[in-house]
């Protein structure tokens, strides 16, 4: 008689997470049934099976099949992009557009309790969030003159469609020390890893952070995430760098996207791969059939890839044979944004006062700019009187106006899917002008396939700016 199909949930209210990952794990050599293998468990029985194979020889994926639900509350936005630096792991986190801030929603770093820049820390805190608190009804003006209430349009939903409107532009103020909340949905083995960059951090937060989720996550996972330590080679890297003789001699762009490396063949490497993908061939079989293609037939392939009937459709992933790496200067506001697309590699400098920062036009209109511009030149001014005494702490004040740099190295996948979220027009007007100048970039080098990334815009860059910022 054929076996019959089965599949089936192990229900996490009935077993362990960590019974469930063993369970899995003896499929390798035993041919029993997984609710077979799982009730013959305990969680003694599983701890010993992990001590022995995950612990002892390293075999770390089995791990993976132990999902936790970590609930992470009043932790900085600071700390936040630690906790969300780890790839394989799914974040919701309190959104700065959707809320508003209450004047003691920040964060006090242990490092300055006792210290006399304490005082001065909380003065610029404060004085920040009374600054948002002010602004905002002043904002909600300007906002209610742009876009008046309707003549079929009650009160309250007029209140709702001009919400974020005033509230974007207000969050410029929020500084990196702003308390949230972070639901995490993550496997015991990106757990691990996270915690390891966690206890290795230059912040008390994010270490207190790392010993917290560690002792909640062991009343689950005791065994998988016991022995954790902290990363020491992050450290090494750091020394090895941070301190390097730099040259600075010709490079005087200053551009806030730049294209810096890219696949000059892209479009060819992805028509190749994807004629390898579909028929039996090998790579220079396929290579010189694309080769030998007219820039009409090439175009049509195209076509058939991208021009998708959904736009919640996702493309084959032969699109991330070609990858692009760029050179950004955004505000920290939209680098929060950004840094949610984590199918792709993000190097952020610090958050400091480096590059500046940028002022939404709702602020000159609203009669605010001279009280905004006091207060970050405020913040200028104090940075390095943190930074000399506790490197690292100078971040928690930087407001989301102030801009950030980083290199992001993405294929056409994954820039595929940023293009499609954020140069909509429901997006923060800052990420969108920081996607539109990378879409514009990405024209240049891959224009056949441009067309396509090109009909989710919705506004170019120069609009943007001309339209929102001062």
């Amino acid at each position: 008689m054929p076996n019959k199909r089965r599949i089936y949930l192990l229900d996490p209210q009935e077993f362990s997470p960590e019974t469930i990952a063993v369970a899995f794990a003896k499929t390798s050599r035993s041919p029993e049934s997984f609710d077979v293998i799982a009730a013959e468990l305990s969680d003694e029985k599983s701890a010993q099976f992990h001590e022995k194979w995950v612990v002892g020889y390293g075999h770390s994926s089995v791990a993976e099949h132990a999902i936790l639900h970590i609930a992470v509350e009043n932790i900085s936005r600071l700390a936040i992009e630690c906790l969300e630096s780890n790839r394989l792991a799914s974040y919701t986190e309190k959104s700065s557009r959707y809320q508003k801030w209450d004047s003691d929603s920040f964060h006090t770093p242990q490092e300055l309790l006792d210290h006399p820049l304490l005082e001065t820390y909380q003065n610029l805190i404060k004085g920040l969030f009374e600054q948002y608190q002010t602004f905002l009804p002043k904002l909600e003006l300007v906002a209610k003159k742009h876009f008046p209430q309707k003549e079929d349009e009650s009160a309250k939903i007029w209140q709702q469609r001009i919400r974020t409107k005033y509230i974007d532009v207000a969050r410029f103020l929020l500084p990196a020390a702003s308390l949230a909340n972070v639901g995490v949905t993550i496997n015991a083995r990106a757990l691990e890893h996270a915690l390891q960059k966690m206890f290795a951090h230059p912040l008390a937060e994010v270490r207190h952070m790392g010993d917290e989720i560690r002792k909640i996550s062991q009343s689950e996972v005791p065994t998988l995430v016991k022995y954790v330590s902290a990363a020491k080679h992050l450290s090494t890297a750091e020394k090895a760098f941070a301190n390097l003789p730099v040259v600075t001699d010709s490079d005087k762009s200053s551009a806030n996207c730049q294209l810096v490396a890219w696949d000059a063949d892209g479009e060819e490497r992805i028509l190749i791969a994807a004629l390898y993908r579909y028929q039996p061939v090998t790579y220079p079989q396929a290579k010189l059939t694309v080769q030998q293609m007219s820039i009409n037939e090439k175009s049509a392939l195209i076509k058939d890839i991208l021009e998708l009937p959904d736009k919640f459709d996702i493309p084959i992933r032969e699109l991330e044979h070609a990858s692009l790496t760029f050179d950004m200067i955004l505000d920290q506001g939209a680098y929060f944004e950004l840094k949610r697309h984590r199918m792709m590699t993000q190097s952020p400098q610090d958050l400091t006062p480096t590059w500046g920062y940028t002022t939404p036009k709702w602020i000159y209109e609203a009669g605010l700019a001279d009280e905004y511009h006091h207060s970050m030149q405020e913040i200028i001014k104090a940075y390095p009187l943190f930074e000399d005494q506790f490197p690292g702490i100078g971040s928690y004040l930087m407001p989301n106006a102030f801009n950030r740099r980083l290199l992001i190295t993405t294929n056409l996948r994954s820039m595929l899917h940023l293009v499609k979220l954020r140069c909509a027009k429901n997006a923060h007007f800052s990420i969108r002008k920081s996607t539109e100048m990378m879409l514009q970039e990405l024209k240049k080098v891959y224009p056949s396939m441009g067309i396509y990334f090109e009909k989710y815009s919705c506004q170019n860059w120069q609009e943007i700016n001309q339209q929102y910022f001062g």
